[in-house]
C-alpha cells in the first residue's frame, strides 16, 4: 500500500490508489490518525480495516490536492549513510583529491530537517553561502516500530516502508568544514516523497533501480544491488546504540552521477528541476529557487 500526507484545508493522511490517480482520506474512518506517525504506529492493528475503508471513503483526485512530504516534520533528524555505493565513493574521493579506499565501516551522519520538502516543493539555493549545490537520489527507509539491538535477520520486521529522499548537499561547505552537518543540513535541503510504500510490496532486500534527472538529463542510474552495506547491516548496526522510533527515516546512500562527479562539475543553480525516481515507489520532483 501507498500512504501520503496531503493538504486539503488541513493536513491529512491518505491511502493512494493502485493507479496513483486518487487518494482516500483516512480521517473519515480513522479520526485518530492525524499525521503519518499515527498511521505507522497503528498500522499493524488496522491494516485490514484500511483495505475495507476504500469502499467507504470518497476518493479525491490526486491532481486536485497538494501532496506534502510524507512526514513533514520528522521527530528526529534524518539518519544518513555516506559513500555507500562504490562508484559514488570513488567519484567523491576524486573530487576531494584523495585515493579511494574501500570502507571498513559505513559513514553515518545526521541531516538537520526542520521542515521536509515535499513533491514539487522548493529547494533553497542559499547562494549567499554556497555555489556548489548538489543532488543525491536515495532510498529512504521509514522505521515502523521501536528498534533497539535488532539482529540483521530481523531488520525487515521493523521497517514500515520506503520512500524517496534527495540529500541536497552544499559541497563547498561539506568539504571546507570537515564534516557533513553544515553542508547537508541547511533549510529546505531535504526533499522527501512522494509517499511511503509499505515494506511488504518489495522483496527482502529490495532490488530496485534509482535514477535522478536534472532538467531532463539523466544523471544517476543505478540499483540497490550496488550498495556496499545492505539494509540489514545498516539498520541493525544503528540500532545497537541508537533507539530508532516509528517514523524515523534512514537515507541509505546515493549512487554515482552526482554533480561533483562530472568533469567539470555540474552543480545545481536556480531554476533547475531535479527529478528523482525509484522503481516501485514513484517520482519526486523539486525546483531550485
Amino acid at each position: 500500500m501507498k500512504f501520503c500526507t496531503f493538504k486539503q484545508g488541513k493536513i491529512k493522511v491518505g491511502l493512494v490508489s493502485e493507479d496513483e490517480q486518487y487518494v482516500y482520506p483516512l480521517d473519515e474512518r480513522f479520526p485518530e490518525i492525524t499525521k503519518m506517525e499515527d498511521l505507522i504506529t497503528a498500522y499493524p492493528t488496522i491494516k485490514d480495516r484500511i483495505n475495507k475503508a476504500k469502499d467507504e471513503v470518497t476518493p479525491l483526485p490526486l491532481a486536485e490536492i497538494k501532496l506534502l512530504a510524507p512526514i513533514p516534520q520528522p521527530k528526529h533528524d534524518l539518519l544518513c549513510v555516506g559513500l555507500n555505493y562504490k562508484l559514488h565513493a570513488i567519484e567523491s574521493a576524486n573530487f576531494a583529491g584523495r585515493e579511494y579506499q574501500p570502507p571498513v565501516h559505513p559513514v553515518y551522519f545526521s541531516k538537520r530537517v526542520n521542515q521536509a520538502v515535499g513533491p514539487d516543493g522548493a529547494v533553497f539555493a542559499h547562494e549567499d553561502i554556497t555555489n556548489k549545490l548538489d543532488y543525491e537520489v536515495e532510498l529512504a527507509v521509514v522505521i515502523g516500530k521501536t528498534c533497539s539491538h535488532v539482529a540483521p535477520e530481523e531488520v525487515f520486521d521493523y521497517i514500515f516502508g520506503y520512500t524517496i529522499g534527495n540529500d541536497i548537499s552544499a559541497r563547498d561547505l561539506q568539504f571546507a568544514y570537515g564534516q557533513y552537518t553544515f553542508g547537508k543540513g541547511l533549510d529546505h535541503f531535504a526533499p522527501i516523497g512522494p509517499w511511503i510504500v509499505t515494506e511488504d510490496a518489495f522483496s527482502r532486500p529490495p532490488h530496485i533501480n534509482l535514477k535522478a534527472y536534472v532538467n531532463d538529463e539523466l544523471r544517476q542510474n543505478s540499483n540497490t544491488e550496488d550498495l556496499i552495506f545492505d539494509l540489514p547491516h545498516l539498520i541493525s548496526e544503528l540500532s545497537q546504540g541508537i533507539t530508532l522510533e516509528p517514523g524515523d527515516i534512514v537515507l541509505t546512500g546515493t549512487p554515482s552521477g552526482v554533480g561533483m562527479g562530472f568533469n567539470p562539475p555540474k552543480f545545481l543553480k536556480k531554476g533547475d528541476v531535479v527529478v528523482c525516481q525509484i522503481e516501485g515507489i514513484g517520482t519526486l520532483k523539486n525546483i531550485v529557487t
